[in-house]
């Protein structure tokens, strides 16, 4: 049995520790609803926006615009969105692991695919493990406005544009609710005709200035971006509520474990306490 010092000791550690993470907890707790409210901000504008290029491409059924013609594809492109800090429980190990799944799956040579990478827990897993990163954004803040994550958007476009890639696909967790959340799989380009095809109803009666294939080649672009930039923020709104739950358990574990070693600090302390009376009662029984 340990000794009641080193019990009291691990008791004050425990709870300096339950400390940190509770008050990591309230700061991901108040991350998180800043991150709702930035992704219900942006969903208004993603789907309106939605609606004009779909109903463009859907109608324009003759165009050529690379990023809505399917071609045979030689090279795939994976860009995943991880984390930049651990503490999120499972929140990149997920993610990860879905698109290591489909890379060995669908390839058996690292020129058949390429990867970008957001987040540093995902660059460092990757690169340790021998996968050729060929473009990675890391120190995403917690809050990310469009502009500090255009330029891996513009990357990504232009290796489709430049074909060093036939299809761009991007894995993430979806936020579902604070307690949950899911690995997903979205495929970016080409556009595919079921996405080509959901706003043509709504917007049929519009016309459009200019022609409808010179707005394609300035908006799809920046259609890919939004896309993206969307799912950053959905991303950023379930690693909030990853690390805020892990925190938690984090929390009431150490909650127990004081517990448990609060029982255990009082029944060694009795034990000395009985020690001692017998000890007391034995010698002065010895001096009779």
């Amino acid at each position: 049995m340990a000794s009641l010092k080193e019990i009291d000791s691990r008791i004050n550690s425990t709870k300096k520790m339950k400390q940190i993470t509770s008050a990591m907890n309230m700061v991901s707790n108040s991350k998180l609803r800043k991150a709702e409210r930035n992704n219900k901000t942006f969903r208004p504008y993603m789907e309106k926006m939605e609606d004009v290029i779909t109903a463009i491409a859907g109608s324009n059924t003759t165009s050529s615009h690379p990023m809505l013609v399917e071609r045979p594809v030689k090279r795939v492109g994976y860009m995943v969105m991880t984390s930049d800090r651990g503490l999120a429980g499972a929140y990149s190990a997920n993610v990860l692991k879905k698109m290591i799944r489909d890379i060995e799956e669908r390839h058996q040579n690292p020129d058949e695919y390429r990867i970008i990478v957001l987040g540093q827990i995902g660059a460092s897993f990757l690169k340790a493990r021998g996968y050729e990163v060929v473009n990675s954004l890391t120190d995403i803040p917690d809050q990310p406005s469009f502009k500090a994550v255009q330029a891996i958007g513009k990357r990504a476009i232009d290796l489709y544009a430049d074909e060093e890639i036939d299809e761009l696909n991007i894995y993430y967790s979806h936020y579902v609710s604070v307690i949950e959340n899911k690995p997903m799989r979205k495929k970016l380009l080409p556009l595919s005709p079921e996405d080509s095809s959901l706003g043509h109803s709504a917007m049929s009666s519009y016309e459009f200035e200019p022609d409808k294939e010179s707005i394609l080649k300035i908006l799809l672009p920046q259609y890919i971006e939004s896309l993206i930039y969307g799912i950053i923020l959905d991303a950023k709104t379930s690693e909030h509520a990853s690390r805020m739950n892990a925190m938690k358990n984090a929390s009431d574990n150490a909650t127990e474990m004081i517990d448990d070693l609060s029982l255990e600090y009082n029944r060694a302390r009795q034990a000395a306490i009985t020690q001692q009376i017998t000890e007391i009662v034995g010698g002065s029984a010895a001096l009779e």
